[in-house]
């Protein structure tokens, strides 16, 4: 079914207009985003039961103008007929002190093409239709499911939230509408054994409704057998090591390595090494990697970013050559390049920066079988817990929950866990030897700016064989 947008937008849009209007004539750009975010996660566990608002639910706008220096932005909740005028002057009021008190940094006005758009997608259950009642039920069949999986099972907490997501953006130049439902599935297993306690986490995710649920049975299995292995695990013995990495891991070494390192913003802070590096050769010939919400069909496609620039499909890296960066409208501005429709808000009342989408490595033409059997002594790389990259000295670290060893070209059984990854990111990424044929993208989780400013993305690629350090 197609989503029908945001009635509030809708019904708001006139008024918008006139405050263009009123504004445009103090200065020579005026742009405003409006949103309307709405939805709710249910939590399902042996200890009870939860539900709350989606950690996106939002709803207001934010005026960008050019205030004959620099943009200055305003942002507030409150927009009818009735405080028209009390707005305008709430905004001309601020935007003049801002321009006294704060020192300048000189952008150019921007110039838009006309442009008028909308995208309403489509999904096959609309989650706002679905009543508490049912979910919950839903979500306790896969919680006692798990539960009675094995005696070793603790807990089990079973997940569902999703967000409706709706924005307008509009300028004297253009008028964009969109609407999308992002929905993820969440399993996470808890399991004891003499004293010793694991847990293992399964989701799903996408542009997708209710239906993501009925994946739920089949991730729980997943995820408690791989709980129950985790407790025979032992740790790694630190060294070098020939790896396989599942899409999965393949999606955090590509969000870490030159995700974060190739946000353009940074370059316009001399915070990024990837800068000096454009045209030149930062991974092996096997390697390419994509950003964009045009790139790919998950939780971070869009039609339009929240500066109102649509999404594109970027080729960060082509056969090893790091080709360009990801960015917002500002900083192409400062830098001369291309917007890539990868500004990106954490809510209305936020600031946008370069935010990643969905970003993942290209496929080749290897197989997982033969990565496996040109392995002398490795191990196949599973679990994404966290990820961390120093963009200005290229430093990366992965941890994974678990690494199955591989000698002689043969799984033998062994379990390493945690596993902890580091390297400089060229090193890394020249050491990839293998590409499989399929990309998988995973979108369950968020992505911060430094420690704040969180936004949905999605990670992934193919699986691939590379060299690294473990530890």
């Amino acid at each position: 079914m197609e989503l029908q947008g945001s009635v509030f937008l809708q019904n708001s849009k006139p008024t918008v207009r006139e405050l263009i209007k009123q504004l445009s004539a103090y200065y020579s750009y005026v742009s405003v985003l409006g949103t309307d975010t709405s939805g709710h996660q249910y939590v399902v566990s042996r200890t009870g039961v939860e539900v709350s608002d989606s950690m996106l639910c939002e709803r207001g706008f934010c005026v960008r103008v050019h205030n004959g220096t620099n943009y200055s932005e305003f942002s507030f909740n409150d927009l009818s007929e009735d405080r028209l005028e009390a707005v305008v002057q709430q905004i001309v009021t601020s935007v003049s002190k801002e321009c006294e008190q704060v020192d300048s940094n000189t952008y150019p006005v921007m110039v838009e093409e006309e442009l008028d758009k909308t995208y309403y997608a489509t999904v096959e259950i609309d989650p706002s239709t679905v009543s508490a009642e049912t979910v919950i039920e839903d979500l306790s069949a896969v919680k006692n499911f798990g539960m009675s999986y094995s005696d070793l099972v603790v807990n089990v907490r079973a997940i569902y939230d999703y967000s409706t997501v709706s924005k307008i953006y509009m300028s004297t130049s253009k008028d964009l509408e969109q609407s999308y439902v992002i929905s993820n599935a969440h399993v996470i297993s808890m399991v004891q054994k003499d004293g010793v306690m694991k847990y293992y986490h399964e989701s799903s995710s996408g542009l997708k409704g209710y239906e993501v649920v009925s994946d739920l049975l089949t991730l729980c299995q997943n995820c408690i057998d791989k709980s129950i292995q985790l407790l025979d695990a032992k740790p790694v013995l630190p060294g070098e090591y020939e790896i396989i990495c599942t899409p999965e891991i393949s999606g955090l070494i590509a969000h870490e390595a030159f995700g974060h390192g190739v946000e353009m913003d940074m370059f316009v802070k001399n915070r990024a090494k990837g800068a000096e590096y454009l045209g030149h050769e930062v991974a092996s010939l096997k390697t390419s990697m994509h950003d964009g919400a045009a790139a790919a069909q998950h939780v971070s496609s869009y039609l339009f970013d929240d500066e109102g620039t649509l999404g594109s499909d970027t080729l960060v890296i082509e056969n090893g050559i790091l080709n360009t960066g990801i960015s917002d409208l500002l900083s192409a501005l400062k830098l001369g390049t291309q917007p890539t429709g990868n500004g990106k808000r954490q809510s209305f009342e936020r600031k946008a920066y370069a935010r990643m989408t969905n970003t993942f490595f290209a496929s080749g033409q290897d197989t997982l079988d033969d990565m496996i059997a040109s392995v002398k002594h490795g191990y196949l790389l599973e679990g994404m817990m966290s990820g961390m990259e120093d963009p200005k000295n290229w430093g990366i670290q992965c941890i994974m929950t678990m690494g199955h060893e591989i000698k002689d070209g043969k799984l033998t059984g062994h379990l390493v866990s945690p596993v902890i990854m580091t390297g400089f990111v060229p090193d890394l990424l020249k050491s990839i030897s293998m590409v499989s044929e399929t990309v998988e993208l995973d979108g369950a989780g968020f992505c911060g700016k430094g420690y704040k400013e969180l936004v949905k993305t999605a990670n992934g690629g193919p699986y691939i064989k590379a060299k690294a350090r473990l530890g």
